[in-house]
């Protein structure tokens, strides 16, 4: 009697195809489990075997498929190795750069709106008529959209639906911007530039940075840093652009520019954004077993406090210079410019530095320097030392741009739920604008010495709150990492 011929029935690993997708050839009797099947229905880039026919598929046990193992973490992490480098992923790197530009820079150039808003050209009439508070209540929750975007974008990423949150994000920030140069009353600016323009931003940031994982492990640090940079270029630009417009063509047109840029950085994103992996499970919007995770928790917290400190000198550095005479008002729409230009340094060199040392060995240090520099603001008196703080504080604050995102990804073993992971941790910290400008300007409007605007409460204000997240950051390192100062951590 001849033997019965069996298939050829050889585990195969992941593969990639010729655009560097996932897919799956494995196999290990030809009889697929509810799990295996319900996986290929929910990626399609997952293809299954041939079924085993004939006497095959009768030597088969009538049990094997109870005997398939359940999907662990690692199944669902499944995948290809990241490239870390060539074109597509150099792409990506570039097309998240014009993200952070056009949502982290928007962000980043709020101060000279703040200072804009103040002056006696404000669109708010009469001058004085808006109080601080309240002016900063507009960035603030601008800034509260971008970060809460990501509680409902994170989990949409990992549902593989990358291009419509961009498609939805790129709308609703150009939109914005031209319904804010339309606007008379700060409740118009607020519901255009805090609301839908925040709302737009929050789309894309959290997948933006998301994606890169999927790209970069070993030079994910680099990557995040080099995508970061955009936030601190945009932070040069849009100040500037606005700056030097607004003089000759007015507020409207000037508003108009700044959204026409937007729509034309954005299409760099739209065209070449590229999801490479998606979970196979379908989860929840709220990933709640990140609140059982300690270091999780722990670093949203420090990051938390830090935030609230990082908006104190975002948006009142500018209108230090300006209110205590220190800088004639061309200079001080110049000083948020230079502020992120030097951030730019600050995003790029100790992200690269993290991808050897380690993510929390660079932050520690980065908001220590960050809330010693704030405090030393109650000492400033002069425009060299103005800049000087500026340039420093631009560069170390970096970090808590860059970084947090890198450690996210350092913290979430179960890759698969990165992106519900980010999302949740950015609308967390979103809430730090919120008490970082509004709570900033309410203390600011205290009377202080001489009856002048309570400069040193905010100083201390904000240095307290860096200082307290570097501790925690600390206490983090030591929890998860050990005391060893040379453990890359």
């Amino acid at each position: 009697m001849a033997p019965t011929t069996f298939p050829d029935r050889t585990t195969h690993g992941p593969s990639t195809d010729a655009e560097g997708n996932l897919s799956d050839q494995s196999t290990a009797t030809g009889i697929s489990s509810p799990s295996r099947a319900s996986s290929e229905k929910s990626s399609p880039h997952v293809t299954a075997a041939p079924p085993l026919t004939g006497a095959a598929a009768s030597s088969v046990a009538p049990d094997a498929e109870k005997q398939q193992p359940p999907p662990t973490t690692a199944a669902w992490n499944a995948g290809p190795p990241p490239p870390n480098g060539g074109l597509a992923a150099w792409l990506q790197v570039v097309s998240v750069f014009f993200i952070f530009f056009n949502t982290w820079g928007l962000l980043n150039t709020f101060g000279i709106f703040q200072t804009y808003y103040e002056s006696s050209e404000s669109i708010f009439q009469p001058p004085g008529s808006v109080s601080s508070s309240n002016i900063s209540w507009i960035g603030s929750i601008q800034s509260f959209m971008v970060l809460l975007g990501g509680l409902v974008s994170g989990p949409l990423y990992d549902r593989g639906y990358l291009k419509y949150l961009i498609y939805v994000g790129a709308f609703g920030v150009v939109f914005g911007h031209m319904m804010l140069s339309l606007v008379s009353e700060f409740w118009q600016a607020l519901l255009a530039q805090g609301f839908v323009v925040g709302l737009g931003a929050g789309m894309m940031f959290t997948p933006g940075v998301t994606v890169l994982q999927s790209y970069f492990s070993t030079k994910i640090g680099l990557a995040t840093g080099l995508a970061a940079a955009g936030s601190s270029f945009g932070g040069v630009i849009y100040p500037i652009v606005f700056y030097r417009l607004i003089d000759r063509i007015g507020y409207g047109w000037s508003v108009r520019v700044i959204g026409f840029i937007a729509l034309a950085t954005l299409m760099v994103p739209v065209v070449f954004l590229k999801q490479r992996t998606k979970s196979g499970k379908v989860r929840a919007l709220v990933d709640v077993s990140a609140f059982t995770d300690g270091p999780y928790v722990l670093f949203t917290f420090g990051t938390f406090v830090g935030f609230i400190g990082l908006y104190v000198m975002l948006f009142y550095l500018s209108f230090f210079g300006l209110d205590t005479g220190a800088t004639d008002p061309a200079m001080a729409f110049y000083i948020v410019p230079i502020l992120n230009a030097a951030s730019m340094f600050g995003r790029t060199l100790p992200n690269w530095l993290s991808d050897k040392v380690g993510p929390f060995n660079i932050l520690i240090p980065g908001a220590l320097v960050c809330g010693a520099l704030t405090l030393a603001m109650m000492g400033v008196k002069g425009l060299g030392a103005i800049i000087v703080v500026a340039i420093l504080f631009g560069f170390f604050s970096g970090v808590f741009i860059a970084l947090p995102t890198v450690c996210y990804i350092a913290l979430t073993k179960d890759k698969s739920r990165l992106g519900s992971r980010i999302g949740l941790g950015y609308a967390f910290l979103g809430l730090a604008t919120l008490i970082g400008g509004p709570g900033t300007g309410a203390i600011l409007q205290q009377t202080g010495h001489n009856g002048h605007n309570n400069w040193t409460g905010i100083w201390v204000f904000g240095g307290v709150m860096l200082l307290a997240a570097s501790g925690i950051f600390m206490v983090l390192r030591s929890w998860k990492f050990g005391f060893k100062l040379t453990t890359k951590a």
